[in-house]
């Protein structure tokens, strides 16, 4: 999946994955993290999302995102002021306490988030196809400092049944990918086709979501 396909995406406005309000299991769970008030906050692969605002009440937050229509578009809908500059391969908007990085995840350096203490990622790994999810899961253990905890949300179906992005990350993958770096903690569990109709319409015979806590071993 190459970085056109994003962009392509968000010039065609196809961003389904964008939710309208903060995402309920990002209220419910977050408390399960020992990160204090202050303490910043990653959030890879960010898009326009208003769960950076919820976390913003707390944190600072950093995010990276590929499309700069994403990231012009959460600044503006919000009404934020916003200041410009550039950090190496990154256009950088930022306003108060949320700072958005405009380039490739993959670009990241661990000087850019060594003081990050906490990770959101409701939609980066399920954005990636099959055959670079091991390489996100590399780059983060790379890029983030000992100890950072994560609140890592996925969504689980028969991938055959539907055409990814989202594509289907299940609890074993989960384990899969983190196993060596992370402790893992499942928190929650959920139907997703109760409450998500275009899932139903598109034919699928289940999809879960799935809410996990990892924290970063030394």
């Amino acid at each position: 999946m190459e970085a056109d396909f994003w962009h392509q995406r968000w010039r065609d406005n196809l961003i389904g994955f964008h939710l309208p309000g903060v995402n309920p299991q990002l209220e419910a769970f977050w408390p399960e993290l020992t990160v204090e008030a202050g303490d910043p906050v990653f959030v890879p692969l960010c898009g326009k999302s208003l769960d950076m605002l919820w976390l913003a009440s707390a944190h600072p937050v950093i995010g990276v995102e590929l499309s700069p229509i994403a990231v012009d578009a959460f600044f503006e809908e919000n009404g934020l002021p916003v200041e410009h500059s550039v950090e190496g391969r990154f256009e950088v908007c930022e306003s108060d306490r949320i700072r958005l990085l405009c380039g490739d995840f993959f670009d990241l350096e661990p000087d850019q988030l060594a003081a990050v203490r906490a990770v959101y990622d409701r939609a980066a790994l399920i954005a990636l196809p099959a055959d670079m999810r091991s390489r996100y899961a590399r780059h983060l253990e790379r890029i983030l400092p000992d100890g950072v905890e994560m609140l890592l949300i996925t969504l689980d179906y028969p991938q055959p049944e539907m055409d990814g992005p989202p594509f289907a990350v299940g609890e074993d993958e989960v384990h899969r990918l983190f196993h060596d770096g992370w402790t893992i903690e499942p928190l929650h569990s959920e139907d997703l086709l109760e409450r998500e109709a275009r899932f139903r319409e598109r034919g699928l015979s289940y999809m879960t979501e799935n809410v996990f806590h990892l924290r970063r071993r030394p």
